[in-house]
């Protein structure tokens, strides 16, 4: 016989054959009525308690909860299960939350039923997470306020205690993306251009990125009719992920609404991608790159033979792929290119994004612009003659 324990939502029993433990619940169709059956395996007993207890919460079993209370990382779990049903998020970001609760649950305060925790006991906890990025400090932040949202949403408690709550600065700077210098740019590229797809496997993909702005799982996830040579256009409308467990896949869009996009080819890139379009004309699916084994490229093993390629020809050592479509942003600001004309070559759903990632090379160029305000005040005589007589230090001092 199997261990088992039941309740109302479900049961978990240990099945011998498949090495798991399995949780067994019972879902109803609402458009036809009928009943089915519905398993789920895990690889320890602990995390198919959990997913039984997220159950538990979601039915609001009004016997579970009186006798377990509701500990605040339950309900985190509960939000997050909610959302992938819901298709409000997909299975790599319902990952990645999930290890940021993982994370969460390291502190005791995470145990703690939600009708005992106060503003003080929370502000104390996040003020402990200083040597966490600002990034991470962000995550686990969201994931508190937004599980008391929903705990006020139902009604468990009649006061949100993080409206109270101050999210404190990481003692860490923030990583900063480098982009390539024009002259390691000007390296790099003649190093990929002068190679063999047998000798560089990635190399057009490196050179999409560096010279389109592309993110490396949309260009690793093209497909020759996303090549439009007649126009010179490459269509941007899917990238590549990871599902639950972290197999590479394909996307059904691109990371953002507005990652879909049509680029202009630069004439420099045809030839190159024209190469990778006769490379993968026999692939599944007409895939312009798979790996060795005919699957996906996994994202990751790009950004390793970059990072190779760098380290044992140039010595670099802090370039990523993500740094190569970051240089294409650096190189469009450097041509005096506008942020909104960047924002939508990107793909960012904002122009503020934009501005921010690209801060530090808007204002190297911010004394530029200045001057040609200044001289367009001269040119059309807009500045009082008092001002033009005086020494050029002493207009400035004004």
């Amino acid at each position: 016989m199997p261990k088992k324990s039941g309740s109302g939502a479900g049961s978990l029993f240990f099945d011998k054959s498949k090495n798991k433990w399995i949780v067994q619940r019972y879902v109803t169709d609402f458009n036809t009525g009928k009943t089915s059956r519905k398993t789920k395996a895990f690889s320890s007993e602990e995390e198919g308690k959990k997913y039984l207890s997220t159950l538990m919460y979601q039915k609001e079993n009004p016997l579970y909860i009186k006798n377990n209370g509701i500990p605040i990382n339950e309900l985190m779990r509960v939000n997050l299960q909610k959302k992938l049903d819901m298709n409000l998020i997909k299975e790599r970001q319902f990952t990645r939350i999930e290890q940021t609760i993982k994370v969460i649950e390291k502190s005791y305060i995470s145990h703690k039923s939600i009708e005992e925790i106060d503003a003080e006991e929370l502000q104390g906890y996040f003020n402990t997470l200083k040597d966490y990025s600002n990034s991470y400090i962000k995550k686990i932040y969201e994931q508190y306020s937004q599980a008391f949202k929903y705990a006020m949403d139902k009604g468990y408690i009649a006061r949100n205690p993080m409206i109270d709550v101050v999210k404190p600065k990481s003692n860490k700077k923030d990583k900063v993306v480098r982009a390539l210098e024009v002259e390691e740019q000007q390296l790099l590229t003649d190093f990929l251009v002068n190679k063999s797809l047998k000798e560089c496997p990635y190399k057009n993909a490196f050179l999409i990125q560096m010279y389109m702005g592309l993110r490396i799982g949309e260009v690793l996830a093209l497909q020759n009719m996303d090549i439009d040579l007649k126009h010179n256009l490459l269509r941007v409308d899917k990238t590549l992920t990871t599902d639950k467990n972290e197999k590479v896949i394909m996307g059904e869009t691109t990371k953002t609404y507005a990652g879909i996009r049509d680029l202009p080819i630069p004439q420099f890139i045809n030839p190159f991608i024209i190469e990778q379009m006769e490379q993968g004309k026999n692939n599944k699916d007409n895939q312009l790159f798979l790996s060795s084994k005919g699957n996906l490229v996994d994202p990751r093993n790009a950004n390793i033979a970059l990072k190779k390629i760098l380290r044992d020809n140039f010595n670099i050592t802090d370039i990523t792929t993500h740094s190569l479509r970051h240089t294409y942003g650096t190189r469009c600001i450097e041509a005096g290119m506008r942020a909104v004309a960047l924002q939508r070559l990107m793909g960012h759903t904002d122009i503020s994004i934009t501005l921010n990632t690209y801060t530090s090379v808007f204002n190297k160029y911010k004394q530029t612009e200045l001057n040609k305000v200044n001289e367009y005040y001269l040119n059309n005589s807009l500045l009082p003659n008092e001002l033009l007589d005086l020494p050029t230090n002493e207009k400035s001092e004004r």
